[in-house]
């Protein structure tokens, strides 16, 4: 990777994606930067944007398998300038929250919670 080119870009699927969209940008701050229909008006490809970092969705195959509901051995990452009010925000917009707000020995705030369809994401200070 040279210069501030980005090379890696999470994906997430949804069962619902047009749903996933509306609720990850009510209860986790993203902002739509494009949605890309079908022929049937359904989300084909979307691209939300994360405060720098772009996250990419899309409609879950049928019949493809849901995010793990145990331990999770995947999370997406978010750096947030206050973590606390995000906290706070996705609390009221009814996020379920996994892990509370934490003080990490490396110097991060953080907390875990889970979107509309059971995906992991981890909310911090910290920005490798």
């Amino acid at each position: 990777m040279t210069g501030n080119v980005r090379n890696i870009y999470p994906v997430l699927r949804y069962a619902d994606a047009r749903g996933a969209i509306d609720w990850l940008t009510k209860a986790f701050g993203l902002a739509v930067r494009q949605v890309s229909e079908g022929p049937d008006g359904a989300v084909a490809h979307a691209e939300l944007d994360c405060g720098g970092g772009v996250l990419i969705l899309g409609p879950r195959a049928p019949g493809g398998r849901p995010p793990p509901s145990g331990p999770d051995d995947w999370v997406v990452y978010l750096a947030v300038a206050d973590v606390d009010a995000h906290h706070d925000g996705a609390v009221a917009a009814g996020a379920e929250i996994v892990r509370g707000l934490t003080d990490q020995p490396y110097g991060s705030r953080e907390y875990d919670a889970r979107d509309c369809e059971g995906h992991l994401w981890s909310f911090g200070t910290y920005q490798p």
